[in-house]
């Protein structure tokens, strides 16, 4: 199976769209994922479409594989600046730095993002430690990982 080839068609299909291709994969025995998404959200009939799409195209050159096409579970980590964007006022989860911080994505530029915390800080003068807004800030490459925080 040829990843750029596949690559290629898809990018052909999105293009012109709000759609941006967000995973690639293709397994040993061919079993192909895809997952797309948008700052509106992902349509089922959109990838039904992208789905009939590439079929048609790997019917021809490839007998043998499994295709999935989808959009990202909501706890999936994220994996592009867009899902930064489009989660943007929501909570998040970050793992940085060995600790995980959980608050609200209050920015996105190019090159980093921030969160505010609700955390526990000293106060000078009082004994007791105080709750407040600590805002972190991080550039994409250093969390381990950051994901939608969902609450239950």
């Amino acid at each position: 199976m040829d990843k750029q080839q596949l690559q290629t068609w898809i990018e052909e299909y999105l293009s012109g769209t709000e759609y941006e291709l967000v995973t690639l994969e293709i397994s040993p025995a061919n079993d192909i994922l895809v997952e797309v998404d948008r700052l509106e959200g992902v349509d089922v009939d959109f990838c039904a479409e992208l789905n009939r799409f590439l079929v048609e195209r790997l019917d021809a050159v490839e007998p043998d594989y499994s295709l999935e096409v989808g959009s990202l579970s909501l706890t999936a980590p994220f994996k592009t600046k867009m899902q930064y964007q489009k989660n943007l006022g929501h909570d998040v989860e970050v793992l940085a730095d060995g600790k995980k911080y959980k608050g609200q994505l209050v920015s996105v530029d190019e090159e980093t993002f921030s969160v505010d915390v609700a955390e526990k800080v000293a106060v000078e003068g009082k004994k007791r430690r105080e709750t407040q807004i600590v805002t972190h800030t991080w550039r994409y490459d250093e969390p381990k990982y950051v994901k939608y925080d969902l609450k239950f």
